[in-house]
């Protein structure tokens, strides 16, 4: 792939963020790179994981949206004795966090929006950063309100409108009119959406700033992760070397000559009221 290939943000697009196996497939694809290019995703991770109640003793557990495992492992470890299943849409990453963790660890190829999994069957679902990829969040948080028992927990991870504005500009800048960027849920109407169908989920919102050498070194971050997405307005030829160095040029830079992403980052907490 040229170095000038579009930059793409890692989330869904209003009209739909393409079939759910081009998104396996590119996340599969990235299997092999994307712990090494996850800050963003191992951030967030880690401030879901720390905001779990610390009494919890969950005999079941499910890492939704596992990806390589990186969390599924984390959790084995601080929940030795619950059985803990990683699903993910994505056969490459289900394959590659197999490979690298306890047999103990169970693995699901499964679509969020429709879990094979019995009712009130789950103590606590984790869920970093995947449900910006349903265009049916609503059927994600439906399936998780199903499979969780009764005191059970839901902790979820996304981005809001506003991620990666600096990008989104310097391409305003660059090639007028012509997306290359997804739209972001807005703070608002994720939360009338959560608010809706998990009565008393709390929120939790910041803004995370990643510096990178270049625009070029977020492109490859992006990449790395899979998360070059073709949605329905790009373009389907490669960008053109000079506005891919016009969007270089457009996008600011700090005094030292670094770049700045920033992220809206969202985090749902929710306990299943018992009955």
């Amino acid at each position: 792939m040229s170095a000038y290939s579009d930059l793409t943000a890692i989330t869904r697009a209003e009209g739909g963020t393409g079939s759910k196996a081009c998104i396996a497939r590119g996340f599969g694809g990235a299997s092999q790179t994307y712990d090494s290019a996850s800050r963003l995703q191992k951030a967030m991770g880690d401030t879901m994981l720390a905001n779990i109640p610390e009494n919890l003793k969950p005999a079941t557990i499910l890492d939704l949206g596992c990806g390589t495992g990186w969390f599924t492992r984390k959790l084995a470890s601080q929940y030795p004795n619950a059985a803990i299943t990683g699903a993910d849409l994505a056969p490459g990453m289900l394959q590659q966090a197999k490979a690298c963790s306890s047999e103990t660890i169970r693995w699901l190829n499964a679509d969020a929006e429709q879990l094979p999994l019995p009712d009130n069957s789950t103590d606590l679902i984790y869920s970093n950063l995947m449900i910006q990829w349903s265009t049916r969040p609503e059927a994600v948080l439906a399936e998780c309100q199903r499979i969780l028992k009764p005191g059970g927990i839901l902790a979820i991870s996304t981005l809001l409108e506003g991620t990666l504005e600096e990008l989104k500009q310097a391409w305003a800048y660059a090639d007028p009119g012509q997306p290359h960027v997804n739209r972001f849920t807005h703070h608002a109407d994720w939360k009338r959406l959560t608010g809706q169908q998990l009565p008393g989920s709390t929120l939790e919102t910041a803004t995370l700033a990643l510096p990178y050498d270049s625009p070029m070194a977020l492109n490859r971050e992006l990449k790395h992760l899979g998360a070059v997405f073709k949605g329905e307005e790009r373009r389907r030829t490669i960008t053109a070397p000079g506005r891919f160095k016009a969007m270089c040029a457009a996008y600011p830079s700090t005094e030292d000559g670094l770049v700045v992403a920033s992220y809206h980052a969202g985090w749902l907490y929710w306990t299943k009221t018992s009955r």
